[in-house]
């Protein structure tokens, strides 16, 4: 065998054990008459002792062991005379008695330890390697034991999991398809889920009553750190259930996951909000509530006042930054700089200064006496020693840009505890968005979102108040899922197909499998997907998802270390039927 114990498991009560183990040389250390050399696996570090006197030729062969090398001794667990307090192991050696080589190694592109000198496009490159190191294994880890705590508790809760296809149908929303062209059926192409959300509901019609997957998802946009081509959704559907019903079970999964991973234990139910409010009072969907700094509203308060800025704008949105008076103007000049970028957009920014003999010095004195700034004062709740700082523009555009504001200033200030975790659900979304340009609606979650049964009226004669039966669940400013009560009435989904535009017959070409199944008693339904890789992001503290996926895509969309997207051979376009064309500017 290659290994009796692990290179994490052995305690002082193994000592006098005869052991083989087997993995990476850590690295050496020579000490004359002594070689040491820590031998790493998965589950930890064991310290091997090789004596020069005892066995010379055990130990100079010990001496020629490079990093990486994959060996497998033989020896018997003795004390260590200088213990290491920092490994579990750290109180014992294996005294060896036989070493086999199973494998040399080259000297590696970067230092395989938690503090690696390698950048992030080299371990990226060898990410085989980069997934080695203790750090980026606890984050498999981690998403192992969520995605294990979730199978449990939905099989508990009387969930089935439930396979969809990979190859679908292009259907037009939401962000671009990934197409995958079909040999078989020359000309025509298969789409890869943007997500299973069609299967499910047609699951739903199918009588399974509680169905979820772990499921990989798939979706052409533009890539961040919190977004990949591809991802994981934890993605669940119920029926004869209402809104209620279907926020207590994934709630309850929530506080489930974090309880069992984490030891973290959620007081109370989460706080609810309408997305008119989280707006508002965040300027964000998904508003990260672990600190103050709200937005409060100064239109009124500013306006008229002969200062053309504020006085052309539709909105004035000013938050209180605690304590920052002391800011230089430096440091204003920076902040302002910051919200000219493309990224956000505003023209500038105005600052008012609460001083602490309860005056205020401002960039817009010469149009605002004291007594005006007061009343600012009061309207955002300020202090003495505290800072306002105003942005104004177009309604939605300000509180966005107000949002980022707020949460740069709070990454800056420390405000963004990662070991705090504060959920919100955030519900009634509008069920349509308008687009300028394109002059038509669109869904603001998916065609397939009931509308509130009080606003049903509204569909025709004023679909913009319409609001949508959708939740989202937010922590710490990440969105970790969301879903809705779905259209399981033909007319009703009917009805939602001719306001976005489309007409009977691409309605019955795009979704006529969906809409003949509701001809044949579809039940109420209702759903929730979390994206498990932010997820499990989220309750590590980190911001990016990348490192909690085994095979990550660069920002690019590539990876790097496959190569990949790549060309095809001509032989293999020329069987899909396929031509590729440059076209010439």
């Amino acid at each position: 065998m290659f290994r009796t114990h692990t290179c994490g498991e052995l305690r002082m009560d193994h000592i006098g054990k005869e052991v083989v183990l087997s993995g990476w040389v850590q690295r050496s250390r020579d000490l004359g008459g002594m070689t040491f050399v820590d031998l790493r696996d998965r589950y930890g570090i064991t310290q091997l002792a090789f004596n020069l006197e005892e066995n010379e030729a055990l130990c100079l062969q010990a001496r020629k062991l490079g990093r990486e090398f994959v060996i497998q001794i033989k020896g018997s667990v003795i004390e260590r005379s200088s213990k290491n307090k920092q490994l579990p192991t750290g109180e014992i050696e294996i005294k060896v008695q036989e070493l086999s080589i199973l494998n040399a190694s080259e000297l590696p592109p970067f230092t395989i330890e938690d503090d690696t000198d390698g950048g992030e496009e080299i371990r990226a490159q060898y990410r085989y390697l980069d997934l080695r190191r203790k750090p980026v294994q606890h984050k498999l880890k981690l998403r192992n034991q969520v995605a294990l705590e979730t199978r449990n508790y939905l099989d508990q809760h009387g969930f089935m999991d439930v396979e969809t296809p990979y190859l679908i149908k292009s259907t037009p929303e939401g962000a671009r398809d990934f197409v995958v062209p079909s040999r078989m059926n020359p000309n025509e192409f298969y789409a890869l889920p943007q997500s299973p959300q069609t299967f499910k509901q047609l699951l739903m019609v199918s009588g399974l009553d509680r169905y979820y997957q772990i499921v990989k998802c798939f979706r052409d946009e533009d890539l961040r750190a919190d977004r990949q081509p591809e991802f994981t959704q934890i993605d669940c559907e119920m029926a004869f259930v209402e809104q209620e019903d279907v926020l207590q079970v994934f709630e309850g999964l929530v506080k489930h996951l974090f309880q069992k991973v984490k030891g973290f234990n959620f007081e109370g139910d989460f706080p609810r909000m309408s997305y008119e409010e989280a707006m508002r009072r965040f300027g964000s969907d998904k508003p990260d509530m672990r600190f103050g700094m709200e937005l409060n509203d100064l239109t009124e308060l500013v306006q008229n006042k002969g200062f053309q800025v504020f006085d052309a704008a539709e909105h004035v949105s000013a938050i209180c930054v605690p304590g920052a008076a002391e800011y230089s103007r430096k440091q204003l000049d920076q902040l302002i700089d910051w919200v000219k970028r493309p990224q956000i957009g505003a023209k500038g920014m105005v600052y008012v200064k609460c001083l602490e003999d309860g005056s205020f010095k401002s960039s817009v004195d010469k149009f605002y006496d004291q007594q005006q700034l007061t009343q600012w004062a009061e309207q955002c709740g300020a202090h003495a020693g505290d800072l306002l700082l105003l942005l104004s523009g177009n309604l939605d555009q300000t509180r966005k840009q107000m949002n980022e504001l707020r949460l740069h200033l709070a990454e800056q200030l420390g405000l963004r505890n990662k070991n705090d975790f504060k959920p919100v659900w955030v519900l009634d979304f509008p069920l349509l968005e308008w687009d300028e340009e394109g002059r038509r609606f669109h869904a603001m979650h998916h065609p397939f979102t009931s509308p509130k049964k009080e606003d049903l009226a509204l569909l025709e004669s004023d679909p913009g108040k319409v609001r949508a039966n959708a939740y989202d669940l937010a922590m710490n400013g990440v969105e970790l899922g969301g879903g809705s009560i779905r259209i399981h009435e033909k007319n009703l989904q009917a009805r939602m197909f001719d306001l976005l535009g489309f007409s009977p017959e691409e309605a019955e070409e795009q979704f006529g499998f969906l809409m003949n199944a509701f001809r044949y008693g579809a039940p109420p339904h209702g759903g929730l997907a979390f994206g498990l890789d932010r997820l499990v992001a989220t309750m590590d503290g980190s911001e990016s998802i990348r490192d909690y996926i085994a095979f990550p895509k660069n920002n690019s969309g590539r990876d790097v270390m496959i190569d990949a997207p790549s060309p095809l051979a001509k032989e293999q376009l020329d069987e899909l039927n396929i031509s590729i064309l440059t076209v010439n500017d």
